[in-house]
């Protein structure tokens, strides 16, 4: 808007010897701008000044000029601009922009992509045969880097991943076993140093790397609790290397129940070195303990196939000792903090659990256990009472 001098109070207008007008005008952050194209009267150079005016007071202007930087670019940085990622976190987010948004978007300036460029892009994935899971894994990357350049970079008025449901990730149910199943599977292993393993991690609820983390004194058997701080990673190019838990839920104290705690003794007595630094799970070599040589040296897959059991996976203990565990009463918070579950709620969750609604958790499983083992050994003795009584022929 000019003012009765004929100078505007915001930005200015000049005319070109080809006889166009060219705006210019201050932005945000105190640089002056070159506006991106120029106009053949002053009229329509001071309706873009005045609308690019209205756009600052409302908080919707972009920088023309950042906008022009390629996805990939920008996708790239914005990674790398994030030094607290955790190493699967990393390797998983370069992956994914790599494999499935680079090759599609890369080129596209950040200015320039809209709502139907992410639904043809998401639309392409799923038609060469990427799977929902990772096609939502890929989405919600997207939809993170471009809200940057929305919030903080100004790049963009709006982000453009607006597809409903897009990150939503759709998995099958998975398996859970019965009590007298994970006893079995515990039995099956081919290498005894496992038993303890396939135990715990069911009854204390614990993931992979937290369980292969843990130390002797990680397990106090007097107080029946094992404590979980830190994990270990197996990166993409092999390298092992303990880290910090994903979340502060994730740091917590679990009570176990007591009828494993003989078998946790016979284990931290026949294979763990006595040693501040030692660990509880390793392999045979005494190495880090990593997933395929724990199926290897376990023979997993035929434990599972004399049990008849298909398709469990190592995680699906945790998944039946949440199960066996919610199945016990439990508030909907305490099992939460049992399981270290990651939400944006987990901290609060986390700090309002109690020790003793944990322990009566433990105990529930424990008593559940027990009766069935004696139900089996009733049983067990029923049926050779039955064969004493049949007389001899």
């Amino acid at each position: 808007m000019a003012n009765k001098d004929g100078h505007r109070r915001f930005g200015n207008i000049r005319k070109l010897p080809s006889g166009r007008f060219q705006i210019r005008y201050p932005g945000p952050d105190g640089v002056i701008h070159t506006g991106a194209t120029t106009y053949g009267t002053r009229t329509d150079a001071d309706r873009a000044l005045t609308l690019i005016e209205a756009q600052m007071i409302s908080g919707e202007w972009t920088d023309p000029e950042r906008g022009k930087v390629e996805l990939a670019v920008y996708a790239r940085d914005w990674i790398k601009e994030r030094p607290g990622l955790r190493p699967k976190t990393l390797e998983l987010y370069t992956w994914l922009l790599e494999r499935h948004i680079v090759p599609t978007l890369g080129k596209v300036p950040v200015g320039k992509m809209t709502a139907k460029t992410v639904r043809a892009w998401r639309a392409g994935l799923l038609d060469r045969g990427v799977s929902v899971s990772t096609t939502a894994k890929a989405y919600r990357l997207l939809r993170a880097v471009l809200m940057t350049a929305v919030e903080e970079d100004k790049m963009i008025s709006r982000n453009p991943c607006r597809i409903k449901g897009a990150g939503n990730e759709h998995t099958p149910e998975r398996p859970v076993l019965t009590v007298a199943q994970v006893f079995e599977l515990a039995d099956r292993m081919a290498d005894r140093r496992f038993r303890a393993m396939v135990l715990l991690t069911t009854f204390a609820s614990l993931r992979w790397g937290e369980v292969t983390a843990l130390r002797p004194s990680s397990i106090d058997l007097q107080t029946r609790t094992v404590r979980v701080r830190e994990q270990l990673l197996e990166l993409d190019n092999g390298e092992m290397r303990l880290g910090p838990l994903k979340s502060k839920a994730g740091r917590r104290t679990v009570s176990i129940p007591s009828v494993i705690v003989p078998v946790l003794v016979e284990h931290l007595a026949a294979y763990v070195d006595d040693d501040e630094n030692a660990f509880v799970f390793l392999g045979k070599r005494g190495a880090f303990l990593r997933g395929s040589n724990f199926r290897r040296e376990s023979k997993w897959a035929d434990a599972l196939k004399e049990m008849g059991v298909q398709g469990l996976h190592f995680h699906d203990l945790r998944h039946t000792g949440n199960t066996l565990a919610a199945q016990s009463g439990a508030s909907l918070a305490d099992l939460k903090a049992r399981m270290g579950h990651d939400s944006d709620r987990a901290a609060l969750i986390y700090q309002h659990a109690t020790r003793d609604a944990d322990q009566k958790i433990a105990d529930a499983l424990s008593a559940r256990v027990e009766a069935e083992q004696k139900k089996a050994k009733k049983d067990d003795d029923d049926d050779g009472m039955a064969g004493a009584l049949v007389p001899a022929s």
